[in-house]
């Protein structure tokens, strides 16, 4: 076995203990977006920090752990806070977390984020769907030897976010009442963000959204065969398409500000499941 595969082995045998037998979700909380792990009944956390070989995130809004517990009839494992590839993480690292998850047995993964708007519409408070993403701009975490015991050497990328999945989020917005959009999502390396041009050229390359995270996490997730949701916050719109520059603070208080819509889609969502 790999390195890489050691590391995640080794933080899922010191996890599983924490997990039910089976029917566990996954979800991964981005910026601003934490508070849905404080809604769990009976949460237990662990800090990355805490684990052996493990990446510490460093980014405000991001605790950088493991949360477990119930909600909505479901018993989920919680990443509250990721790690990026601008915090000088290599890809392998950034997506250790997500690696953990799927060695822990979990079928299902509920990646989500903030974004900018690039599309028409998606405007900060706005909700969008992933139905695709754009990762042609980011180191692949597939790259290097293959780690048969994670997927294949050469998987498929067709659907990374499952049609099934989707039309049970686009359900239950609708019965909610809430505006989820349909989109495609870019991911960045970060921490600068986009220039007008550059979202230009993603726009023209087909982008609704943008941002610095979820699409190298997908790809794993996909590598491992967990079923894969994407719901971006749109917390802002891109540079150049607003009134004024981007800052990390304000996304966090976008995200916040979207939080109650956020967590009751997520809520019923994962009902679903």
């Amino acid at each position: 076995m790999g390195a890489v595969y050691d590391r995640a082995a080794a933080a899922a045998a010191q996890l599983r203990p924490l997990l039910p037998a089976s029917h566990t979700v996954g979800v991964a909380l981005g910026s601003g977006l934490g508070g849905f792990a404080d809604l769990l009944t009976d949460p237990r956390s662990v800090p990355f920090a805490d684990l052996p070989d493990f990446p510490v995130s460093t980014v405000p809004g991001h605790r950088g752990r493991f949360v477990f517990g119930s909600l909505s009839g479901r018993f989920l494992a919680v990443l509250q806070g990721r790690v990026h590839l601008y915090e000088g993480y290599s890809v392998e690292d950034v997506v250790l977390p997500v690696r953990v998850l799927g060695l822990l047995g979990v079928p299902t993964l509920l990646l989500t984020n903030a974004a900018g708007g690039i599309a028409p519409g998606l405007d900060p408070g706005t909700l969008m769907l992933l139905t695709d993403h754009i990762a042609s701009f980011v180191p692949s975490p597939l790259r290097g030897p293959n780690e048969e015991a994670f997927g294949p050497r050469f998987p498929d990328m067709t659907q990374v976010y499952a049609p099934a999945l989707r039309e049970q989020a686009l359900s239950a917005a609708r019965e909610l009442g809430i505006d989820l959009r349909p989109g495609v999502y870019l991911q960045t390396p970060g921490p600068a963000y986009e220039t007008p041009a550059e979202v230009r050229l993603y726009r023209t390359l087909g982008a609704d959204a943008v941002g610095m995270s979820t699409a190298c996490e997908a790809v794993a997730a996909r590598h491992m065969g967990l079923a894969v949701c994407g719901i971006s916050c749109i917390t802002n719109r891109a540079a150049g398409l607003g009134a004024g520059p981007l800052s990390h603070a304000e996304v966090q208080s976008a995200a916040q500000r979207s939080a109650q819509a956020f967590h009751r889609l997520l809520r019923a969502l994962i009902a679903r499941l």
